[in-house]
């Protein structure tokens, strides 16, 4: 990872936000070697230390870095798409200073090697923590599990089969017990193969003007009350990876009312865009689970605010132009948003759906809790990887600046209100603009 950096730094006068203990006001932000040292209004009590670099952020916001839970890297096999270098200065670019990177790959990370060649390549071309996610099951088949003692062992932080949901019941129930007996989280995606086969776009009335053979919202439910079950059977950390219906929203909620010990995720996506952003046939809104209706958009968002949803992901995927540049219904699901998942996130802020400091929660402290790793707090003792904002600059996003190395946005042009000014990493600053 990051060398952490050598010498003091001192960030007056700033706005800190900080989940972890409830923190929410103006004040300083002192980092020594890497780490933070003191965060809040009295960390000046005794003066600025001898030597230190000073920095006024005087309209500024201090908030943790940002942790993101689902992206996918082409690196190895789908270079051309993205690498871990590439991802890495994209995701600097957006405040996040973790992320964790899924198994699609060729190959996939089903063995030891693989994770560790994802930690030596982002050690040695990352700006950023990268944490690889291993898969379930060998090669995404959905048939025979991989070795979930000795990959967590080798580094990795979680399981997942990535964007495939696993269709036997049997082996995902062997996959929760053996997770569970050595403390690792099974996040799945769930889609039912038949239910969605030959669909485009969420089922509704919109699909029908377009067109377009629909993806019932069942499709993701059903699977989902089955992990849902399954968890309780095994009494197994599960984590609902990206639900986008009210009728997931429920089925968590109900289950976390039992006391199950599961969580969930959704996109960004899923919380700024509907169905209707597809218009028409605009491929970078092809997405997987599918835009939905705008009912279901507002579920998300309410589940988002009453705790049912624990963590807002960007779900990066990139595209290149030759898999998205094609028909609607024959073009790649998935667009880039490690970029963009805090802009796009503080209009829910701006628009009075949540506040920054449940918003900052679900995309950096609850993730690191859940994933078991240090990060999403400014507590003292804690690695200095935070990030700055000035929460009220307007910006017009053009694609082509992007640092991923596919453009494949599903917010090309869009106006924000809120950007990243600086990110630090151990202490380390990886992103200024």
């Amino acid at each position: 990872m990051m060398t952490p950096h050598q010498g003091t730094a001192v960030y007056q006068n700033a706005r800190i936000v900080d989940p972890t203990h409830g923190h929410d006001g103006v004040g300083t932000l002192i980092v020594i070697d890497g780490k933070i040292a003191a965060a809040g209004a009295d960390a000046l009590n005794q003066g600025v230390p001898d030597g230190a670099e000073v920095h006024d952020c005087t309209g500024l916001v201090i908030v943790p870095g940002l942790v993101d839970m689902r992206v996918f890297i082409g690196e190895p096999g789908g270079e051309h798409r993205e690498t871990i270098a590439s991802a890495s200065a994209a995701a600097a670019a957006g405040g996040v200073t973790s992320l964790v990177m899924m198994p699609d790959t060729d190959p996939v990370i089903d063995d030891v090697a693989l994770v560790e060649f994802v930690l030596r390549t982002a050690r040695e071309t990352a700006i950023t923590r990268v944490f690889p996610a291993a898969a379930i099951t060998k090669g995404l088949r959905g048939a025979e599990m991989t070795e979930i003692g000795i990959l967590l062992d080798a580094g990795a932080v979680c399981f997942t089969d990535g964007h495939q949901t696993i269709a036997n019941a049997a082996v995902m129930r062997n996959a929760m017990r053996y997770a569970k007996d050595f403390g690792a989280m099974i996040a799945h995606e769930t889609q039912d193969a038949d239910l969605s086969a030959g669909g485009v776009m969420n089922e509704g009335l919109f699909a029908s003007w377009l067109g377009f053979p629909g993806i019932p919202r069942e499709a993701e439910v059903l699977p989902l009350e089955r992990d849902l079950r399954l968890a309780a059977l095994t009494g197994a950390n599960y984590h609902a990876a990206k639900i986008s219906t009210a009728m997931s929203a429920d089925a968590i909620r109900a289950a976390k009312d039992k006391g199950l010990a599961v969580s969930a995720g959704v996109s960004i996506n899923h919380l700024s865009l509907n169905e209707n952003d597809v218009g028409e046939y605009r491929t970078f809104f092809k997405l997987s689970p599918p835009l939905r209706h705008e009912d279901d958009r507002q579920a998300m968002i309410e589940a988002l605010r009453d705790g049912t949803i624990d963590v807002v992901v960007s779900s990066h995927d990139p595209q290149d132009v030759d898999t998205k540049r094609l028909p609607f219904s024959e073009s790649a699901d998935g667009a880039v948003g490690v970029e963009t998942l805090l802009a796009a996130g503080l209009r829910l802020v701006h628009n009075g759906d949540v506040t920054l400091s449940r918003l900052i929660e679900t995309m950096s402290t609850t993730p690191a809790r859940l994933l078991g790793i240090e990060a999403g707090t400014l507590q003292p003792g804690a690695c200095a990887d935070f990030t700055l904002l000035d929460i009220d600059m307007p910006w017009v996003l053009d694609a082509n600046t992007l640092h991923s190395r596919s453009k494949n946005t599903a917010f090309e042009d869009a106006r924000f209100t809120g950007r990243v000014m600086q990110t630090v990493v151990a202490g380390n600053r990886v992103y200024s603009a």
